[in-house]
């Protein structure tokens, strides 16, 4: 038996992959965050799944979910917000399931910031603009940061940042953020990207605070900030669809 870890995407049932979709179909255990996800994504269940809502399970008790279905002989689906691979606790679940010797595979699935991007209708890499994305969190109440991560260490790039579990930090953010990117900077808040009650707010690093706090934002939204969020945007041409590039090309063929 396979506990299957699966992408959700930001959350909404249509955007799951065709993998997600067919495995959760399959598996007669399905394990979720309820917190986080749109309960439509559990329609793609059969109707004899056995449901689990972990948003109030620690990562023990999860375990051990995962370790009595296997040993019942039942396939699990374990839904992980967006994609496996970004804070999704991966490593700690699948190093204990390694220890009961429970086999496991992944599947991966919509990041929340490339939803978030869409909504937007923005590239968060731009030619000659900027051409790197650092995906970061901070420390509020949570696990230490690395100290060579600091926040600062990032925004010296110029990079497009986007930031997960950060929105309660928001105003301490953007001050961080103002000496390397300009207090007019662009910044964008996307909550629950793709789900109802989907807000979007758009500002500079000098208002947005107050924006997410009038809102009441407290969590499940990822703040994207840099010069590639602005909404009238003059850039350069990309080197591979510029016309020069195509005339260079046919006239080395002749």
């Amino acid at each position: 038996m396979t506990v299957h870890f699966i992408g959700a995407g930001p959350g909404a049932a249509d955007l799951l992959t065709v993998r997600a979709v067919e495995l959760l179909r399959a598996s007669p255990v399905c394990l979720y965050a309820g917190t986080y996800l749109d309960p439509e994504v559990l329609a793609h269940c059969a109707p004899e799944t056995e449901l689990v809502d972990t948003q109030h399970l620690d990562i023990d008790e999860i375990t051990e979910h995962l370790v009595r279905a296997d040993r019942s002989g039942r396939d699990v689906a374990r839904l992980c917000s967006g994609d496996p691979s970004i804070y999704s606790a991966l490593t700690e679940q699948t190093r204990r399931l390694d220890a009961h010797n429970v086999a496991w595979d992944v599947t991966p699935g919509v990041p929340a910031y490339a939803a978030a991007a869409a909504l937007l209708g923005t590239e968060l890499t731009v030619p000659e603009l900027v051409q790197s994305v650092v995906l970061t969190r901070t420390r509020a109440r949570s696990t230490t940061m690395p100290e060579s991560e600091a926040l600062t260490n990032f925004a010296d790039t110029g990079a497009t940042l986007v930031l997960h579990l950060a929105i309660t930090r928001i105003r301490a953010l953007a001050a961080e953020l103002i000496p390397d990117y300009g207090p007019d900077c662009p910044i964008a808040v996307v909550y629950r990207a793709s789900q109802p009650g989907q807000l979007i707010l758009r500002g500079t690093l000098t208002d947005i605070a107050d924006q997410v706090e009038s809102a009441g934002l407290r969590q499940a939204a990822v703040i994207l900030v840099g010069r590639a969020l602005a909404p009238k945007l003059s850039c350069a041409q990309s080197h591979l669809y510029d016309p020069a590039r195509d005339r260079h090309r046919t006239s080395q063929a002749v």
